[in-house]
């Protein structure tokens, strides 16, 4: 009995006590060279505009969490004077929102890696270290904060769990709970289309193609782009698809470089943790999340390396998860 209560007040430590610190570090500890968040006193012009207007649930978030924030800490005038010294009161409320998706992901990753888990990490030292540095690499690439990437990363891991489910269980809840999960979190990043990358990983088997498992990915890319392509219908904008083209400064500025370095070390370093059934399955999620891959190199930054966490995950999710019995590896 006591040796439990020893490992309840361990996960709790673990899980959502130290993670929670990680971030409140990163956010408050360090200041940001890359984005002058702190200054913000309220949600900037361009969250509605160009490209990151489609990120509807963030942008409504932070808009309403800075209104509920600024509201409640107007009572507390000894409290506001104290908080404004270290930033305006939207950055406060961003990182309340920001801190709770992260708690919340970090639970997540914690049941990902309970989910018949490998020989390697029914250690459980060794499932601890992994879900530390799974949450270190997320925090280390809060340089750049903004107000959609953690969320988007809580709809991810949360899109892996159903899908490892629905695997393990075959139950149509789950699947019809992931249908609905990648509809939804496509108002909150494009980066939702990982989650079809990760289920195409698990079930399609490259060399006999299965139509069930083909027609279940379809309706997984329907869901995806139905979203997609209704908010570029009902929220149409000068510039639809990204804010330039950056591939040659990704492969001169040495920042960028050294960004892209970042990426493909950290994939080789989680694809060292797999055994040779869960790289098959990593190396098909890289083939099919290539697009996102290519996406990065054009119209996004290497030098922001949050770009590169849902890779990462997706390594550690695959390095702690018995694949022996999946049809895409037999």
């Amino acid at each position: 009995m006591h040796k439990l209560f020893d490992e309840k007040i361990n996960d709790l430590l673990l899980v959502i006590i130290f993670p929670f610190l990680l971030l409140f570090m990163a956010y408050y500890g360090f200041e940001s060279s890359y984005v002058n968040m702190k200054m913000w006193e309220k949600a900037p012009d361009f969250m509605f505009s160009s490209v990151y207007a489609y990120r509807v649930i963030p942008n409504y978030l932070s808009v309403q969490a800075g209104e509920i924030f600024t509201e409640i800490i107007n009572g507390f005038p000894d409290l506001k004077i104290f908080l404004l010294k270290h930033g305006s009161l939207f950055y406060h409320s961003i990182f309340v929102v920001n801190s709770l998706f992260f708690v919340l992901s970090s639970v997540l990753l914690y049941l990902i890696f309970k989910v018949k888990p490998s020989v390697f990490f029914q250690d459980i030292r060794i499932k601890r270290l992994a879900h530390l540095l799974a949450v270190f690499f997320i925090v280390i690439t809060q340089y750049v904060p903004t107000n959609c990437d953690i969320i988007a990363i809580f709809f991810y891991l949360l899109g892996i769990l159903l899908s490892l489910r629905y695997f393990q269980y075959k139950k149509i809840s789950d699947f019809f709970l992931l249908l609905v999960l990648v509809f939804v979190s496509t108002f909150v990043r494009e980066t939702a289309c990982l989650n079809i990358a990760f289920f195409a990983a698990l079930f399609v088997n490259i060399r006999k193609l299965d139509l069930t498992c083909i027609k279940e990915t379809a309706f997984l890319v329907i869901a995806f782009l139905t979203a997609y392509l209704g908010l570029k219908f009902f929220i149409p904008q000068h510039i639809s698809f990204a804010e330039g083209i950056y591939l040659i400064k990704n492969f001169t500025s040495p920042f960028n470089l050294a960004g892209l370095c970042f990426g493909i070390l950290g994939l080789y370093f989680v694809f060292q943790l797999c055994t040779s059934d869960q790289q098959i399955i990593l190396k098909k999620y890289l083939l099919f999340s290539s697009p996102y891959m290519v996406m990065i190199a054009f119209v996004g930054l290497f030098w922001e390396t949050r770009l590169f966490i849902p890779l990462l995950l997706t390594g550690f999710v695959a390095a702690s998860h018995e694949l022996k019995k999946y049809p895409s590896v037999s």
